[in-house]
Formats: C-alpha cells, structure tokens, sequence
C-alpha cells in the first residue's frame, strides 16, 4: 500500500490548501458526500445543497487540472455513508497506505480520526495543520493562557498589528481602533433593499438539488430560494457586489432589523468563506482597499473587518483551545427544551417569527437576529444551550460548529460564564422596538410588561435578571439593572414573575427533531 489518499471536506475547497500542496504522484483526491454528515444534525436543505453542489463543481475543477480525484456520491451504491468508513474504503480500493486530511473544523469529527490513528494498523491517517487562518490554534493558545481575561478588542489588535490590515505605521487608520459606536442606526423607512447576484444553476446544481430534495425534504428549510454562490467564481461575484453596493451603509446600519429585508447591508460571505471558496484575507483586503479608494468610510469598513480578522479568527481560537469540555457548559444552568416553534415559526411574537420564516426559506440571518432576536429570547427563557446550538448548527448555512459554537454557547447564552463576553446580551422588546421595524406589526406592545398584549420579552427580561441574581448581580456591567430591579415594589415583582411564568407554562417543547441528542457522544468521549 504506497499511494496516498488526500480526503478533502466539504469546507475545504481551496486549491491552495495545504494538503495538496507537495502533490504525490501517486495520490487520489477523495471527495465524500455521506448520510451521516448530513444528519447528525437535521441540516437545513440549503446548507447540504451549498456544500454538495460545491464539492461537485470542486470536483470538476480538480479533473480539469489534471487530478486523480475519486467522488463518492451520495446514492452509490457501494457508498458507506460514514466518513471515516468511506476514506478507509477507498484507501484499500487505491492501495493507499496513508489518508492525509486538513485538520476538520469540528472536533466530534477530529475525535473519530485521532481514534483511529490509536487504532488502525492501516491506512495511517496523517493530519495537517489548516493554513486559511490568519491565526493559528497554538498560537491562540499561547496569546489566551498570559491573560487573566481575554478579550475580542485585545486580539482584535494583536491581528490588526500582525496584518497589517487598516494600520498606518503603527497607527491604525482614521486614528482609534474601533468605530462600533458609529455603528449602531435603527432600521428606518425607506432604507432600500438590494438584491443579491441571481447566480444561475447548471446540470450540477440542479442534480444537487433534486437529490437533497429526495434524501432531506423532511428537514426545517425549504430549497426553493436557494441562491447560494457553489464555485469560486459566483462567490467572488457576491464579494463584488458587496463591495460595490453595500459595504459603505454596512456599518451604520449593521445592527438594524428590518420586518421585510432578511440581508439589509450584510455581505452573504461566511458561508463561501467557511467552504473555501473565497479566503477570509482576500474579503478583507477587498474592503481595505474600498477605503483607500473613498468608496467606503472607516467606520463600515474597520466594523466588517473587524467581524472577519477580529471575531471569526477569535471565536475559532475558542472553540479549539477549550473543546471539548466547553460543549457542556451550562453555566445559568438552563434547563428548558427548545420551544417548537423555533421549527415552525408558529408564534405571534412578530420579531421571532419573521427571523425564523428568514431562516427557512434562505438558511440565513443576519447576526443581530441571531443574537438579539432568536439568541436572546432563548436566553431569557432559560433553554439549556445543547437544544440551542444544535439548532443554530442545523438551520443556518453558514454554520460550522468552530464558528457557530462559542457564539451560541458562549455569546448568546451567556453559558461559559463570561468567557466570551463580559455580560449576557439581554434585552427587552425595547430593544428590539428601537432596532426595527416588527412592533408595529405585532399583537404585542413592547411599552407594557404585564397584561395579555404585553410584550413578553419585558416580563421574560426581568425574571431572567431575578433568576439569575446570584451569579449576575455583582457584575459591574449589570448594577444598573439591577438596581432598578431592587427598587421595584414586592407586589410589582410579583405580577411580573407571574406573567412570565404563566408565558413560560404555555410554550410548548415537544422535540421536532430532538433537543441536543448526538451530543451523547461528546459526553462519552470527553
């Protein structure tokens, strides 16, 4: 057994990643579409259509090149529909001795893998450092175990003086290192929508999506608007027309919420990042040189840039430097399953229902739904962070559990205690009034807290804030509140715990499609 048999993954597809660099003669590229990567969650069907469709047309490219490349399709017959089991098929059909593979950016898959290089005699799997980082795992380590409490904005800085990105000299450009607080506009009337790049479907995608239909039509998500970039060209279209159209109102209104527009001014780029197809240093030297050109102002291109060199790179770090026990962090000990309407969108909450209506039919939404929208309200009602992550990692498109787990966990949930943020990210229907434009249409008031019209996010807020006094309440960031919170009258406490209790007794959370199950086996493994 001498050949070498280079597995790429679903996220992998870049030509100039590292494993097929210094190319065998002998080697096979391996691409794999199997059952099991698309249902240990129930993923949405954009999502699996985006990744096979991709690794097709990756496929094609490589043949093109002159590659031996292998694809397991996902009906052959003679398809293990395991990941593991395939690569190691394969290996013995081509007489590969070795399977070298990209480090995968999930670690229950690196778990299998390290097994089996304990436990297999042959092939051998030899793993590879993944390059298309500005920041490399050890060296996060190194930077997080000298401080006491890390931050994004310290990192954030530390990546800006390594780039170079948006510096002049030593100095960053337009003299302060952050611009947030310019970035933070409502939504308002007559805001304009842009509509993304209609990218055209070829055999490829089209076969892509009949069979997703067939084998994962049961799933939350409807494939019909599917529009997705699923080769590099159509990804760098869309990095165009952002840069052209939407970057300059990026900033300013990158926190707005609007009833109708699920994009607004966001660029529809982590996904075609996530998957290789564009790389994460051309996307912010696209909007670094909008600045330069004074196509863009600093405050939209540093707050973009921010979210892709500063937190992307950071909440990756995370994920590897403390997986896996930061999977089963419940720091608020949040016990509640998720509501099912979180499948349905059947709520009369306006905000609630129109994200996950946005969710279904595009596998998208943009981060302040995310966080302040769906994020928020499972906070407030005490859902425990496996039912929510899990259906953070199905639903959205862009999700990659190194991405989409310290931001459910530890952004959204506040479930790590603070590592991520200094402060849970809670907020009544204020909040959500001020950033959007849904009150308008709900049943609900966001000005009243205890009634049948009352906003329960009001009520919700402040019996998340008694809740949770013990382990919140000598947080600076949140004395404030809570001295509101203490001033208020015995009997006003009451008719607010009693309106968001009986709010909580009504929910329903019978499981549509389970409540964090597959995370057994982090459990037994951990």
């Amino acid at each position: 057994m001498s050949g070498t048999l280079i597995l790429l993954l679903g996220d992998q597809l870049s030509h100039s990643i590292s494993s097929l660099q210094d190319y065998p003669e002998n080697a096979v590229i391996a691409l794999c579409e199997v059952s099991g990567e698309g249902r240990y969650v129930p993923h949405h069907p954009q999502k699996i259509a985006l990744i096979l469709a991709a690794m097709r047309h990756f496929a094609k490219e490589l043949r093109d090149k002159g590659y031996r490349v292998h694809y397991s399709a996902l009906d052959d017959a003679d398809n293990c529909q395991d990941l593991i089991a395939e690569a190691e098929r394969l290996a013995r059909q081509y007489d590969c001795g070795e399977i070298r593979l990209v480090q995968p950016g999930e670690w229950r898959l690196l778990a299998r893998i390290h097994q089996r290089q304990k436990t297999a005699s042959a092939p051998q799997w030899q793993l590879l450092e993944d390059d298309r980082f500005f920041c490399t795992a050890r060296e996060f380590a190194d930077w997080i175990e000298k401080r006491k409490t890390p931050r994004l904005e310290h990192f954030y800085r530390r990546m800006r003086r390594k780039t170079g990105l948006l510096m002049e000299d030593d100095a960053p450009a337009g003299s302060q290192w952050n611009f947030d607080h310019d970035n933070r506009q409502p939504v308002r009337d007559n805001l304009g929508t842009l509509t993304p790049p209609a990218h055209g479907r070829d055999d490829i995608t089209n076969r892509v999506l009949e069979l997703v239909n067939e084998h994962f039509g049961d799933h939350f998500g409807t494939l019909d608007g599917f529009n997705w970039p699923v080769t590099r060209r159509q990804a760098l279209v869309d990095l165009r027309h952002f840069i052209d159209n939407a970057l300059a109102d990026f900033g300013t209104y990158q926190d707005a919420i609007d009833d109708r527009d699920p994009y607004l001014f966001h660029s529809r780029l982590s996904s075609a990042m996530n998957i290789g197809l564009l790389s994460p240093r051309e996307v912010c030297e696209a909007a670094e040189a909008a600045y330069y050109r004074g196509e863009a102002p600093i405050n939209a291109v540093e707050g973009f840039i921010r979210q892709i060199l500063g937190w992307r790179e950071y909440v990756r770090g995370i994920y590897w430097h403390h997986m896996p026990a930061y999977k089963r962090e419940n720091r608020l000990n949040a016990r509640r399953n998720l509501p099912d309407f979180y499948w349905s969108g059947d709520t009369d909450l306006r905000c609630l229902r129109r994200a996950i209506e946005m969710t279904r039919d595009n596998a998208y939404a943009h981060h302040i739904q995310r966080l302040m929208v769906t994020g928020n309200f499972a906070l407030l009602c005490g859902v425990k962070p496996e039912a929510l992550c899990d259906w953070y990692l199905a639903v959205y498109v862009d999700a990659f559990e190194w991405v989409e787990l310290p931001n459910t966990l530890g952004m959204v949930l506040h479930a790590d205690g603070g590592l991520m943020g200094s402060k849970p990210y809670c907020a009544s229907g204020k909040y959500i009034q001020r950033m959007s434009n849904h009150c308008g249409d709900c049943r609900f008031n966001p000005k009243k807290t205890i009634g049948d019209t009352a906003c329960p996010f009001n009520s919700l807020y402040w019996h998340f804030l008694e809740r949770n006094a013990e382990r919140l309440e000598s947080n600076p960031r949140m004395k404030l509140i809570y001295g509101s919170l203490r001033r208020m009258s015995d009997e006003k406490r009451a008719a607010i715990r009693e309106q968001a209790e009986g709010f909580l007794d009504s929910l329903e959370t019978e499981p549509a499609y389970g409540q964090g199950e597959h995370l057994d086996g982090y459990r037994r493994q951990a």
